[in-house]
């Protein structure tokens, strides 16, 4: 369904906290650009680090306090303008909305919308408390809480409209990984090398255990590492600076390391499905390795009270109920180092690489699976116009 802004229909507003950099910036750039472009509502992006955006996105230039990017006004919020208060304000990921915020939006006829979009979770409250009232304390503002999700009782996944056909064609032209690989620095793809991404949080345990068991694997594998710690900690475990994008890559025996550059959101979706093996971490690198149709291992942004472990256990009972005993078997052996203290075991590498070809069909039946639903954005532009009638 696509919906098209009319005068009863003004400004939707998406206020944007960056706390885990880039993917907060990824995410809500991502909706605003699908409610605009898909759904003809006129949407502004308020976010704090505008900064963060325009690494995803080097079009973004922000000399002044606004700037249009694909249909989008994005706005620096320590320049905001005033510009009246929108129909409907998106808190994403809870980062809250400032008391004069909250009084234009409560003094606006009618009211304005108060919608939370929360972190993107399998665990079953999602489902319970999706698209359930809460309303502020001390205010009469309409206000929803919207929960990603991936079942039809939640609001769904980020997904613009042809992206699976965009992935098709990608991958069924002849050699198009390699030339693209090439295209961003990767000098010479190890021929038959299983090709893994990674894109992780500092700091975790189970990437050295991993390192060592590609590198004693007789299956050879090619390591696509972007800039950033991690890849000063690769680096650490190898002894020696990593070659720079476009140098050929550092082998230790069956492993072979490659240093990537920078990428913008649309390169990185070709990383993506370039590869293997998706090694990914908080909810936008996330959501669009599961689109990419390949195994991925996942790290939820770490929290000090174990949620990140449970969110990450919900995921993958969702995520493997239908999967070969086996090969489900497999792949959380392999992840579960990423979530907890457990050890990779002695032959959890290989037991991946024994299973990877059922993982890779059990994952593109997963993202096919998923598309068959609604998006994120669709759900969400039924939701607030139905609000707001």
């Amino acid at each position: 369904m696509v919906f098209r802004s009319t005068a009863a229909v003004p400004r939707w507003d998406i206020l944007c906290r960056v706390v885990d950099n880039y993917g907060d910036a990824a995410v809500c750039f991502r909706l605003a650009r699908a409610l605009a472009r898909e759904h003809g509502l006129p949407v502004r992006l308020v976010i704090d680090r505008p900064r963060v955006l325009a690494a995803l996105r080097p079009d973004l230039c922000m000399a002044g306090p606004r700037q249009w990017l694909d249909g989008v006004e994005v706005v620096d919020s320590a320049q905001a303008p005033d510009d009246g208060a929108p129909a409907v304000t998106i808190d994403a990921f809870g980062g809250g909305v400032d008391e004069a915020r909250q009084q234009a939006m409560e003094g606006r006829q009618p009211r304005g919308l108060w919608i939370v979009l929360e972190y993107l979770t399998a665990e079953p409250f999602a489902e319970r408390l999706h698209a359930m009232p809460s309303p502020p304390p001390l205010r009469t503002i309409p206000r929803w809480f919207f929960f990603p999700g991936f079942t039809p009782g939640t609001g769904g996944l980020l997904r613009e409209r042809g992206l699976l056909a965009r992935r098709e064609a990608f991958l069924a032209a002849p050699g198009q990984p390699d030339a693209f690989l090439a295209s961003v620095g990767v000098a010479r793809p190890r021929p038959g090398a299983h090709r893994v991404s990674l894109f992780t949080y500092p700091g975790q345990p189970a990437l050295a255990p991993l390192l060592a068991a590609m590198s004693r694997s007789p299956v050879p594998t090619e390591l696509l590492v972007p800039p950033g710690p991690v890849a000063g900690e690769v680096a650490g475990w190898a002894g020696t600076a990593l070659p720079a994008p476009g140098e050929p890559g550092l082998e230790r025996g069956g492993l072979t390391v490659t240093a990537l550059p920078f990428l913008p959101q649309d390169e990185y979706d070709r990383l993506l499905w370039s590869c293997d093996l998706n090694i990914v971490r908080g909810e936008d690198s996330f959501v669009r390795a599961q689109w990419a149709g390949r195994p991925l291992l996942w790290r939820p942004y770490p929290q000090p009270d174990g949620a990140d472990r449970v969110k990450g256990e919900a995921f993958l009972d969702a995520y493997l109920a239908g999967a070969p005993v086996a090969a489900a078997r497999a792949l959380r052996q392999l992840q579960a180092p990423w979530l907890g203290p457990e050890p990779l075991p002695d032959a959890g590498w290989t037991d991946y690489l024994d299973a990877s070809a059922v993982l890779r069909a059990h994952a593109r039946a997963w993202a096919d699976g998923l598309a068959a639903g609604p998006d994120l954005a669709s759900r969400l532009a039924s939701f607030c116009l139905g609000k707001l009638q």
